[in-house]
């Protein structure tokens, strides 16, 4: 449900992230309500669906009735769940059978395509060049270090294919040094409940330390004395809720408790400035953020107030030499940057460095001796702003009409070089060290893709989509040069639209399979995000949420209008919230839909945000509303896709989840196709493939990701007419 995705510097933490991708199907043709569909011929429709057994249950508030016959379902511990779920599984397993050959063509395929012996760009921590390796055919990364030059000897830190051993689920979380690089703190989930238990490792003997914490959010933050660290905790809901400090060599049960956050829509975490100077404690919700701070000198101080909270006041904060810098929304939609004293750090005393710009949102800054640097987001396009100390500036200078542009690791104040990553739909990730005074890129690396791709075969483009209200909605779509636009080609339509999470248009290693078989990939950038600004994010929640559904409906059409996809083969796919968004156009546009992909579906809305138990519901009344009023209940409930399944012909749906997903509990998506099988007219394919190992992200390990990709993948070709079936 919850994008939450938090980088801290001191948090030597290098992570692999990829975008949900879409899927595809193959068929005959049919007439559905006047538009040409394909419908498989080789889903064997004769093979009988599981049928979930209905239990009454009657769900009640605001003078409202909900009959829910499988609200049972949530009973995770019922031997009656767990063999439904099987039963679900091993049905989809026999409605693809024929596509078993092509499903094992399609992983080995993208996984062809990555180099197996990699390794990451080395960035310079505290003396250390940090690196990430791979070595071929191991699922997980091996974390490593040289000191002060690349030739002198590695040092393993942490080979997670060790780890791992005897695992079907390992996550590491944050990884974090001591300030003299002798000790290191990880956390390790080996559910995928995202429920981390923090280990420490002496790098000097390479032994663990008998320091074990359960329960955590999986990193920590070391203060000056290389002997005390600060962590949080979680609450039944796995809410980060307390923070606590550790003394190396005691047990955590006698571990001194110095923050506890009690108002249950607010998440905690702690964290250190990029200066090393100060350890902070903050408190976030949607909407409102606060900060406490120590020096990392004093780790048993009392902590100070940085702002307390104010509703609706948003800020974030970084230490320079006198100075607090502080990027805010304080009269300001778009945000603008201020500044403080060291000692005076309450809203009064800020002083404005960079304005308000209604046509720019400021994204975050990057603080260097010398020079500012601004990630700032102009038209729906991300773009990097160079500021030096004589006020002078300019941007850096990217070639593509779409693209992503973002700093990574720069932990070095005293620097002129800035490194950053860029990539497109078309360029794979690229790493470059920018130096800031002479404006030369130097490529340090480009994601090298195996097998001979070359970007050149590939055509990414952009335009803009006035929808149903007059507003014009960016759509980035990518395709093979010859793939012709002319209103034949398969297209695959991917949204989100939540939480102001963009959806940018980034390069995907396993989407080549669907370019290279004449498909068309587009993203709706949707209001709910926040690609045009903080009023795109404004305009796509709460009680305006519907316009996110919408706008992705009148971007499929336009694609559909401008020639670029089929009619007939226009499918749809999104994750998470983006899973809700499919199950609401599926609602508000059966026939318009070749097929549709709901990964990990938020899907029943209402009973979801009714349950203060679940995680993540009480942090999300300022996204969806508090259905507990009256106001938001009836709006939430007109949209929510479980409570809106109707007795009507519905397209082709794959839908995957998984048993120990702590952001979208499996039930979600398990009650919606159960009550689709009840409803639903139509004689389409019906398939929920439920990862009972797993969670939200799906399987760990670099390879086993993408079994559930070529899953999907084969779904949705098969269902384009354009799979190798068995």
């Amino acid at each position: 449900m919850y994008p939450i995705i938090g980088l801290s510097i001191q948090n030597i933490i290098i992570q692999s992230t990829s975008l949900c991708l879409p899927l595809y199907y193959g068929f005959h043709t049919i007439e559905i309500e006047g538009m040409k569909h394909k419908q498989s011929a080789l889903f064997n429709l004769a093979i009988e669906a599981p049928v979930a057994s209905q239990k009454p249950k009657v769900l009640e508030i605001h003078d409202d009735i909900r009959n829910d016959p499988y609200y049972w379902l949530n009973e995770r511990e019922n031997p009656e769940v767990i063999s439904y779920l099987n039963e679900e599984n091993h049905y989809q397993e026999q409605m693809m059978t024929h596509l078993k050959g092509f499903q094992e063509k399609l992983f080995k395929e993208i996984t062809g395509r990555i180099k197996q012996t990699d390794m990451s760009v080395p960035f310079l921590y505290n003396g250390y060049y940090y690196i990430t390796r791979f070595e071929e055919g191991k699922e997980y990364a091996i974390h490593t270090r040289r000191a002060k030059t690349m030739e002198a000897p590695e040092e393993i830190m942490l080979n997670v294919n060790s780890l791992a051993e005897g695992y079907d689920y390992y996550e590491l979380g944050g990884q974090t040094i001591s300030p003299d690089n002798k000790m290191l703190i990880y956390g390790e989930d080996t559910l995928s409940r995202r429920i981390y238990t923090l280990k420490v490792k002496n790098l000097t003997t390479g032994k663990l330390l008998a320091d074990v914490i359960p329960n955590t959010g999986g990193s920590a933050t070391w203060a000056a004395d290389n002997q005390t660290f600060f962590y949080t905790t979680k609450d039944e809901a796995l809410r980060p809720y307390r923070v606590w400090k550790h003394t190396l060599g005691t047990p955590a049960s006698g571990d001194q408790l110095v923050y506890e956050e009690k108002d249950e829509t607010f998440r905690t975490y702690v964290f250190k400035t990029k200066s090393k100077r100060f350890i902070v404690i903050g408190s976030s919700s949607t909407l409102t953020d606060e900060y406490q701070y120590i020096e990392a000198n004093r780790p048993d101080d009392d902590f100070t107030m940085f702002q307390s909270r104010t509703r609706g006041l948003e800020y974030r904060i970084e230490h320079f030499e006198d100075l607090w810098y502080i990027r805010t929304n304080i009269d300001a939609l778009n945000f603008r940057l201020m500044k403080s004293p060291l000692g005076a750090t309450s809203i009064d005393h800020w002083q404005e460095v960079i304005g308000h710009r209604e046509d720019v949102l400021l994204e975050g800054i990057d603080v260097f001796k010398d020079f500012l640097v601004l990630s700032e987001r102009k038209f729906g396009i991300t773009q990097l702003r160079i500021i030096q100390k004589d006020h002078s500036e300019h941007y850096i200078a990217f070639e593509e009409e779409a693209y992503v542009a973002f700093t990574t690791v720069n932990p070095e104040f005293d620097s002129a070089t800035l490194r950053f990553n860029y990539q497109s739909m078309t360029t794979p990730n690229t790493t470059y060290d920018y130096h800031m005074l002479t404006r030369e890129k130097t490529l340090l690396k480009q994601q090298e893709i195996v097998g001979g791709f070359d970007a050149s075969n590939y055509q990414g483009e952009r335009m803009m989509v006035k929808v149903r209200d007059g507003v014009e909605v960016p759509v980035s779509y990518v395709h093979h040069k010859h793939t012709l636009l002319d209103g034949t080609s398969p297209c695959l339509l991917y949204g989100y639209g939540s939480y102001g999470a963009s959806m940018d248009p980034s390069f995907s290693i396993s989407r080549i399979s669907l370019l290279d078989r004449g498909f068309v990939f587009a993203i709706a950038h949707i209001r709910g995000g926040e690609e045009m600004g903080r009023h795109w994010y404004e305009d796509g929640k709460l009680l305006k949420k519907k316009n996110t559904f919408s706008d992705f409906i009148d971007c499929g059409k336009a694609l559909v209008d401008n020639k670029i996809a089929d009619a007939g083969q226009l499918y749809a796919m999104g994750g998470s919230a983006g899973g809700l968004l499919m199950g609401a156009i599926m609602n508000m546009e059966p026939s318009m839909w070749a097929g549709i992909i709901a990964a990990v579906p938020f899907v029943d809305v209402v009973t979801t945000m009714l349950d203060e138990t679940i995680p993540l519901t009480t942090g999300e009344f300022d996204e969806w509303g508090n259905p507990k009023i009256k106001a938001y209940y009836d709006y939430i409930k007109s949209y929510s896709p479980y409570d809106n399944v109707e007795a009507k012909d519905y397209p082709p749906l794959l839908v995957t989840t998984g048993l120990h997903d702590s952001q979208v509990q499996y039930w979600e998506p398990a009650k919606w196709v159960a009550r689709l099988r009840l409803l639903k007219t139509d004689k389409n394919p019906l398939l929920l493939h439920t990862n009972m190992e797993a969670g939200h992200g799906g399987a760990s390990g670099r390879f086993r990701q993408f079994k559930e990709i070529a899953l999907e993948y084969a779904f949705l070709l098969d269902l384009a007419d354009r799979a190798e079936t068995d």
